[in-house]
């Protein structure tokens, strides 16, 4: 017999059942042996129990064990052919369902009677749907688990992510077949590492993750499996870090007499606590010769800008040149403006009346004109300017600097590993990077997703910041309360103050969002009621200017004006020229107007929890108690009712992205451009596994330090390398 082994085609334990190995490969990505014992259950029935199925989901794939309360046939003609009907009913620790088998022929219809007898266990799968009041399975596929098709079945049931025409137990079939049959099965941990970690041999763990008769067993599999995923990404990540301490880097040393020194003399307020603290470790870190790559985390108005600003100054001090990467044009400039605006004269270097100590501050985006562009690249090259903000521009080929020495990213989630690696390119050695965010990350997010950065958090705001009262309104149970956010939107512009109306969409083109006009029908073709539009920019500013705001200043803000029109708006708003602004989520980031008190979200519910969180911040940032409403037509119960309600219950954004986290997974918290190792986890979920990954980093850099190369751990090291060689240290290689 040909020895199997995690290298060998999957064919080779599928057998004759060519079809199946076919849906196997193709749509589940399984070519190898290997590939299918890592194929791993997504959850378990206990075959012994009835199973609990609570609120079943419409359209929910479900595997179900239950009693069989009744199982009877029918006849009935299809055309001119006699057909038979076996209707299963059976009983679970929940609602009762009905399973419908379909015969060409009576015996299969006896042979269904037969199998599926009143009081005996049967496992079924198939989708939920309901008929009349009760619920069934469509399409479903199952047995008696007092039958031969039992007989292999372990007391928990594993149950796999399928594809159609597949069912979990195929594949419980052919991965017993496996654990049989393969040898040589590497284990990246070495016994001397199982003991130190308290873990399964890899076999024992493959056994019982696939077959567990209890669920201590399964617990301990699970522990396994999660660890070595864990310590695999963590020992890559150290890895990255002791490279990046190994690069050599220009030191830009902070000095006592400097443009920092002048500009600190001459803050009207005291910095935070925080704002101090990690002011003083990125001085440090720009004063060795390895770049620093350090993330700024805080809360929106916690004053990560600050911060970043008199780490450009030092670098600047220091003979060095610093980029400030925003990511839009509304950003770009907002930053430029307020970073002028505090350097004040000591932005004007060379120029009449700057500081002796003053440099020159450029702006950089792709729709200013070609004679502006030019005059700002070449201040970049000749090294007059030392700070440059701009937006994917900067990122171009023939954007030149004199001594690039600092990269500050704002807003990290919003560009791709390539765009960044651009940007550190342009500097004649690795410039110092500063990472900074808005949305918060848990901690176990930062130390899988931004593993290989140094991570700081600002937790404090500072001085100024205002509460922000946030209230649902609930459209779908008060349709009218409508009329009291616009009167109280009169009430803020009566008091002087400022409003942002927020929508989802710029216009009322269906097409142009992907929306549909189309009515919605149920599963008889029966209509139900037609879509409702998604609130958009240029009708709810017609109808809010000519009806219920007539008389107060408004204006529109969104992507696809010009960009002139844009700063044009922004500075009227910030100028309190303008009473209400409508616009779409381009003010999200960086927009900083404190007179603002108010923001009404509409259709609120198609917004995203971290999203509804830093569009929030928006308000309340001058002192003034902020007031957000969230307009939604989601139902009380609904998921994106709870989305919102969480939104109002807190303004604790930390506590907002666990949130977040538990509703999206992890796949989605930053955004696919920076989906680096998290689209590939596999046993391994960041907040559930919290301990497991704190555990893994600690393992992995006191592994690193006793053998650099993990000579002792050779399959060890070959998972690391595999990693390493993934797509996924494409985010590694250039983060």
């Amino acid at each position: 017999m040909v020895a199997i082994t995690p290298d060998s085609p999957i064919g080779a334990v599928f057998g004759n059942h060519h079809k199946k190995r076919k849906l196997a490969e193709d749509g589940l990505g399984l070519a190898t042996v290997g590939d299918l014992l890592r194929h791993f259950p997504r959850r378990y029935v206990a075959a012994t129990e009835l199973s609990e199925v609570a609120t079943p989901t419409v359209g929910e794939q479900l595997t179900i064990v239950g009693e069989v309360r009744s199982c009877e046939s029918a006849s009935f003609f299809s055309g001119n052919r006699r057909q038979f009907r076996t209707t299963v009913r059976l009983r679970t620790d929940g609602p009762d369902f009905s399973v419908t088998l379909f015969s060409p022929y009576q015996s299969l219809a006896d042979k269904h009677e037969a199998e599926f007898r009143p009081g005996c266990r049967a496992i079924f799968t198939g989708k939920a749907k309901q008929f009349r009041g009760s619920w069934q399975l469509e399409q479903p596929h199952g047995f008696a688990l007092d039958g031969p098709e039992a007989a292999t079945l372990s007391k928990l049931m594993p149950v796999y992510p399928l594809t159609a025409k597949l069912y979990t137990w195929d594949i419980q079939k052919v991965v017993t077949a496996a654990l049989e049959l393969v040898t040589g099965v590497p284990d990246v941990l070495t016994p001397e590492l199982r003991e130190r970690f308290e873990v399964l041999d890899v076999m024992q763990a493959l056994r019982w993750i696939h077959a567990p008769d209890e669920w201590s067993q399964l617990g301990a599999a699970q522990k396994r499996f999660r660890f070595e995923e864990a310590l695999v990404l963590q020992l890559v990540l150290a890895r990255r870090r002791a490279a990046h301490r190994a690069q050599g880097a220009r030191a830009r040393v902070r000095r006592d007499d400097g443009l920092l020194a002048a500009f600190d003399a001459r803050l009207p307020f005291e910095l935070t606590r925080g704002q101090r603290e990690i002011g003083d470790l990125v001085a440090d870190e720009l004063g060795r010769d390895h770049p620093m790559n350090r993330l700024l985390q805080g809360e929106v108005g916690s004053g990560k800008t600050l911060v970043a600003l008199r780490a450009m100054l030092q670098v600047v001090d220091a003979g060095g040149q610093a980029a400030l990467l925003a990511p839009t044009e509304v950003l770009a400039q907002q930053h430029h403006r307020s970073i002028s605006a505090m350097l004040g004269d000591l932005a004007q270097g060379g120029m009449l009346g700057g500081d002796a100590h003053a440099t020159q501050v450029v702006l950089l985006t792709g729709s200013m004109g070609k004679a502006a562009r030019q005059e700002a690249m070449l201040r970049l090259v000749t090294g007059e300017a030392g700070i440059v903000v701009g937006t994917h521009a900067l990122l171009e080929d023939r954007v030149e600097l004199a001594d690039l020495g600092l990269v500050v990213v704002d807003e990290q989630h919003r560009f791709g590993v390539e765009q960044r690696a651009a940007l550190t390119d342009k500097a004649g050695s690795p410039p110092h990077v500063l990472v900074m965010t808005a949305t918060p990350i848990p901690r176990t997010v930062a130390m899988t997703v931004f593993g290989d950065l140094e991570t700081s958090v600002l937790a404090e705001l500072p001085a100024g910041r205002a509460p922000i009262q946030t209230n649902v309104v609930p459209l779908a149970d008060q349709p009218t309360w409508i009329d009291r956010v616009w009167q109280r939107v009169r009430e803020e512009v009566a008091k002087g103050h400022q409003v942002y109306v927020v929508c989802p969409r710029i216009s009322g083109d269906a097409q142009e969002e992907g929306e549909s006009d189309q009515l919605d029908l149920d599963d008889e073709g029966r209509e139900i009621a037609p879509r409702r539009s998604l609130a958009a920019v240029e009708e709810v500013h017609a109808e809010l200017s000519s009806g219920p705001l007539a008389g107060l200043r408004t204006a529109v803000l969104h992507g696809r004006m010009p960009p002139d029109d844009k700063d044009r708006t922004m500075r009227a708003f910030a100028g309190g020229d303008i009473d209400v602004l409508v616009a779409t989520t381009v003010i999200e980031v960086g927009v900083d107007v404190h007179n603002a008190t108010t923001m009404v979200l509409l259709d609120a519910d198609r917004f995203g929890v971290s999203q509804l969180h830093q569009l929030r911040g928006r308000v309340g940032r001058g002192g003034l108690p902020g007031l957000c409403l969230l307009v939604s037509h989601a139902e009380l119960g609904s998921p994106a009712r709870d989305r919102l309600d969480a939104v109002a219950a807190t303004t604790d954004g930390f506590e907002l992205s666990r949130v977040d986290l538990e509703q999206r997974r992890e796949g989605d918290v930053l955004g696919a451009s920076q989906s680096g190792f998290r689209s590939g986890l596999v046993t391994l979920r960041v907040l559930r596994d919290e301990k497991t990954i704190v555990r893994a980093r600690e393992a992995a850099e006191a592994l690193l330090s006793e053998d650099p190369a993990l000579a002792q751990a050779p399959d060890l090291a070959a998972a690391v390398a595999e990693v390493e060689r993934s797509a996924a240290s494409a985010y590694l290689d250039k983060g």
